[in-house]
């Protein structure tokens, strides 16, 4: 399989606080990969560098075979092929739904208004919210708005998906719904790179755990290894912590 994203020595660091030390990673096409951790592990920080909201310390990320870190690569062209969605939805309150996964088609990607509409529509209805076209997202729930952010994130049609703790800001009622939607996008081959507590869902859509500690990455495997047969001590620690409290 190719690699679509591959990262070499990654490193972050806020002032003398160094954040991420020396990460290698890669993701395999149409892979789902999740990032498990306590708070404070790097995991955030981890994806905000791929999608270069954070600027990386030291280090390579290749995507296509081109490091992006390099000056002349057009960062803009890269996050175009990166579809995000954070904890707190970031949806544009004075655009309905249909606008919100419109603007950045026809902005970022020039397609007409009519294309893109037509892809919003189509995402819409894979996320289960076709029939709130025209609401604004001050009238939906927070599962919801979730759901919207991701329909928005998918209508550009990107090479990969970042998710970054997509539930931690909802009520525990609508959890469901988000994780159901993208368990079907893990099954359709969509490429997913996923920061997650939620230990049952990594579990069962992963192709492959990463568990960061403290800036590393302590240990990765399939799920069935990582969550049943741990080899490191701060691992299992971490699972009984995080199993005990779920």
């Amino acid at each position: 399989m190719e690699n679509v994203i591959d990262i070499q020595h990654l490193n972050k660091s806020f002032g003398t606080h160094e954040v991420l030390k020396d990460i290698d990673f890669s993701v395999e096409k149409g892979e789902v990969v999740s990032i498990i951790g306590s708070s404070g592990s790097g995991k955030s920080t981890l994806l905000r560098c791929i999608n270069l909201l954070e600027k990386p310390s030291g280090g390579q990320i290749i995507y296509n075979g081109e490091n992006i870190l390099d000056s002349k690569h057009d960062i803009f062209a890269y996050r175009q092929n990166l579809g995000m969605v954070f904890q707190q939805f970031n949806l544009f309150n004075n655009h309905n739904v249909l606008k919100n996964c419109v603007v950045g088609q026809v902005k970022v990607l020039k397609r007409s208004k009519e294309e893109a509409e037509k892809v919003a529509l189509k995402y819409l209805d894979v996320v289960g919210m076709s029939q709130y076209v025209n609401a604004s997202p001050k009238q939906l729930s927070g599962g919801q708005k979730q759901r919207v952010a991701i329909a928005r994130a998918l209508s550009m049609e990107p090479d990969v998906m970042l998710f970054d703790e997509p539930t931690s800001a909802l009520d525990p009622e609508m959890v469901g719904e988000v994780l159901r939607v993208m368990k079907e996008l893990a099954g359709s081959g969509l490429t997913m790179l996923i920061v997650t507590h939620e230990m049952e869902f990594a579990k069962e859509v992963s192709d492959r755990v990463v568990f960061m500690d403290k800036g590393v990455i302590a240990e990765e495997g399939p799920p069935e290894q990582i969550f049943n047969h741990p080899k490191q001590d701060r691992t299992r620690e971490f699972l009984k912590r995080t199993l005990k409290n779920g």
